[in-house]
């Protein structure tokens, strides 16, 4: 399965013949995503707007963008800022349906991984559904003191109206050949990030990265884009997150680094530049790790992601390590963020 995910992703990113065969399926795909959405426009397929301001965190594109960490990023600033904010989420790769509360300790088998780790980091209230307008609403009648709504996904999912739209864009992959699905890697085009109230563009831990600035331009985009970066140097043991470890204690030893995210290579090339010795092993996205997945030997070294961690907590071992990462963003971007809140929303408190 992630041999066939990578293939994609190897072929979406160039231009190739057997791409031409695929074209007249993107083709429809654009004229019906383009038709769906100019529906709910105009008003004839309904839209429903919850009582409390909502901030869309979504992309364009399948595969990670770093829609996560961004998300936590968001609420610990919107708390600062004096909001209570709640989030919702549609709990991709879980089993219920929904609307379904979530919380820390709950298993990510039905609820989703992602939405498991925002809990943990944030300890907002957060609720898991399919149906993004019956979750908001659940969420609000068990927490009415939450006064924003972040919607983790859910950009395409315009049945639930939106205050502001904050579209991620991968600035490795960016868009790939620019072909929607099948094609390419797109759900809509990339025009429809003019239409975005924001556009964050997430270099990872790539400090050397291409400024968000020259991507503007190909994407279309009036404005610049703000840029993400994400930082992570300190390691939680899997089994005991009490005791931590920094990257030089693990240097002189060979680490088993696992990843079933949506850009493993990203997290690969981060502890590389921890200057970790590391054997790379990537699994699917979302995938559901079972112990014998992780047999590599005798008090083998092992680092994660947190969302990998989440799903190892029964059979963690002491050797086992999970790198912590953060969304570092633009204080400029927060600022307007705030702005475009505060005339009709902002908390009495701010």
């Amino acid at each position: 399965m992630n041999r066939v995910a990578t293939r994609f992703e190897r072929e979406w990113a160039r231009s190739s013949a057997w791409q031409c065969l695929l074209r007249p399926l993107s083709w429809l795909f654009r004229a019906l995503s383009a038709a769906r959405r100019l529906a709910y426009q105009r008003g004839w397929l309904s839209s429903a707007r919850l009582p409390v301001p909502v901030i869309i965190v979504g992309n364009i594109s399948v595969g990670g963008s770093g829609k996560t960490p961004l998300v936590i990023a968001l609420v610990e600033q919107l708390r600062v800022a004096g909001y209570a904010p709640g989030v919702i989420s549609r709990g991709y790769g879980g089993s219920e349906r929904g609307p379904f509360e979530v919380g820390p300790l709950s298993d990510p088998v039905e609820v989703g991984d992602e939405p498991v780790l925002i809990a943990a980091r944030t300890e907002a209230p957060l609720f898991i559904g399919r149906d993004r307008v019956a979750t908001g609403n659940a969420l609000l009648a068990a927490h009415p003191n939450c006064d924003l709504i972040v919607s983790d996904d859910g950009l395409q999912h315009y049945r639930l109206r939106r205050d502001i739209e904050i579209v991620v864009v991968d600035g490795q992959a960016g868009f790939g050949n620019g072909c929607l699905l099948p094609a390419g890697p797109l759900r809509e085009p990339a025009s429809r990030l003019r239409s975005a109230d924001f556009v964050v563009i997430n270099h990872g831990g790539d400090d050397h990265a291409t400024p968000s600035s020259a991507l503007a331009a190909p994407m279309g985009l009036s404005g610049q884009p703000t840029s993400m970066h994400l930082s992570g140097q300190v390691f939680y043991n899997a089994k005991d997150p009490m005791q931590h470890a920094l990257a030089a204690d693990l240097r002189h030893q060979t680490v088993h680094a696992i990843a079933g995210i949506g850009r493993p290579r990203r997290f690969f090339d981060h502890l590389r530049q921890l200057g970790l010795n590391i054997v790379a092993h990537s699994f699917p996205d979302h995938y559901v790790y079972r112990r014998e997945d992780l047999l590599f030997g005798q008090d083998a070294i092992i680092v994660m992601t947190e969302k990998d961690a989440v799903k190892c907590r029964a059979f963690a071992q002491d050797s086992w390590w999970v790198l912590a990462v953060s969304a570092q963003l633009d204080d400029r971007f927060i600022a307007n963020l705030l702005k475009k809140l505060r005339p009709t929303y902002g908390p009495q408190t701010a």
